[in-house]
């Protein structure tokens, strides 16, 4: 059973508290293998991007092949910090190159989260490296997976072994965010290792395909980050032959291994958003295609009316209705189906008497399900939010205090 990083063959890890946070908390994460990976990795598109992705978008242009260790802060996101970050983000990959013993030419990335706009205390961050590196070990996974997070009730962790054309491979990965949740990245970092043996460009491909369905498709408060990274790193001791096509057998059961990981830290971080109740899953069908379905996905989990409706346990359905029909999808709202669990509150466009009593139960409940049917061709996507409480505002408003 793969549960967390650390199961998967040659990677070790740790998590220890390097002072910047306060009252030793785990601040500082180190992921190394035995051995070099094959890496892909997807950033934020916020024009706004902090040194550390900066940096292994520099160095991933130059080295898909040869890294070995991701080292992460929290805490501090090293984010609008000028000259000054991107000299840290890349002292942090040198000090923890050496620190390793590691050869000429090894690759290590870099990964931050925190609060924007304050160099980082190196000398706390060199010491909690060397620490890390000390500390490192075979289940050192759940601490890491602890280090990396900011305003997060939990660690993320999820795993699974998958059979690769007749060899057992195993993906796991760590994820941190709970707020500044968006599609196409987010305030997320997610760390991703398996020992299958897969060239960068089929990792690419299955990482892009994964991404699209998981990490794009969750929503907290509609605001993307600085920071955004998604990294999978892949070191082949599963010793399956390697997979080298975008198509075919293995690749697609490696895909959907590496898809149906990424979901799961998808919905963790939608469901563990700042001050939420609410866990929401929001399918869309007959949209047209994956994409338009996902686009009206999204502006559901981002409409303000919809999710503090949610938290109020109100099923005010015409929120959602409206939220639809400003995504930008063509739709005709006179095949418009719409349910709240099994209740259905639309049907072709037209409403339905349904009973309140039955409908506050239903929203009641932790887990929230929305369904809309837009009566076109097919075309099915499924997107993760939570609501909206009071806590969220309360949280975001005295984040730097």
């Amino acid at each position: 059973m793969t549960n967390t990083i650390t199961d998967v063959a040659g990677f070790r890890a740790a998590g220890v508290h390097a002072g910047i946070k306060p009252h030793g908390a785990l601040d500082l994460a180190l992921i190394v293998s035995q051995k070099p990976c094959v890496a892909a990795a997807t950033f934020t598109r916020n024009l706004v991007k902090a040194a550390p992705v900066l940096y292994d978008q520099d160095l991933l242009a130059r080295n898909r092949t040869a890294i070995w260790a991701v080292v992460v802060n929290s805490g501090n996101a090293n984010a609008v910090t000028g000259p000054q970050g991107l000299r840290d983000a890349e002292r942090m990959a040198q000090i923890t190159a050496q620190a390793l013993a590691l050869p000429p030419g090894a690759g290590v990335c870099v990964m931050s989260t925190g609060v924007i706009g304050v160099p980082l205390p190196m000398e706390k961050v060199e010491e909690g490296i060397h620490r890390a590196v000390h500390h490192l070990s075979h289940d050192g996974g759940a601490n890491a997976a602890r280090a990396i997070m900011t305003t997060d009730t939990r660690p993320k962790q999820a795993g699974l072994t998958a059979d690769v054309t007749g060899t057992e491979v195993a993906v796991a990965g760590i994820a941190k965010g709970a707020g500044m949740i968006h599609p196409d990245m987010a305030t997320m970092l997610a760390i991703v290792v398996t020992d299958a043996a897969i060239t960068p460009e089929a990792l690419d491909a299955a990482l892009h395909y994964a991404v699209e369905r998981s990490f794009n498709c969750i929503s907290v408060d509609g605001d993307t980050s600085t920071n955004d990274t998604c990294l999978v790193l892949a070191n082949g001791l599963a010793g399956n032959p390697v997979i080298e096509q975008t198509a075919g057998e293995a690749f697609v059961a490696f895909r959907d291994a590496l898809t149906a990981v990424c979901q799961d830290l998808a919905r963790q971080i939608a469901f563990d958003g700042e001050g939420a109740t609410k866990r929401v899953t929001i399918d869309v069908h007959n949209a047209g295609s994956f994409e338009a379905a996902r686009q009206v996905g999204r502006t559901i989990a981002t409409s303000p009316l919809v999710k503090t409706a949610l938290f109020g346990r109100d099923a005010n359905w015409g929120r959602v209705l409206a939220a639809a029909g400003r995504a930008g999808v063509p739709f005709d709202p006179d095949k418009t189906s719409l349910w709240f669990g099994e209740l259905q509150v639309l049907r072709d466009g037209q409403p339905i008497p349904f009973d309140e009593d039955e409908a506050l139960r239903i929203l009641s409940e932790p887990d929230v399900f929305i369904t809309l049917d837009l009566g076109g061709e097919p075309g099915h996507a499924t997107v993760w939010t939570c609501d909206f409480s009071y806590e969220y505002v309360t949280i975001n408003a005295e984040y730097r205090t």
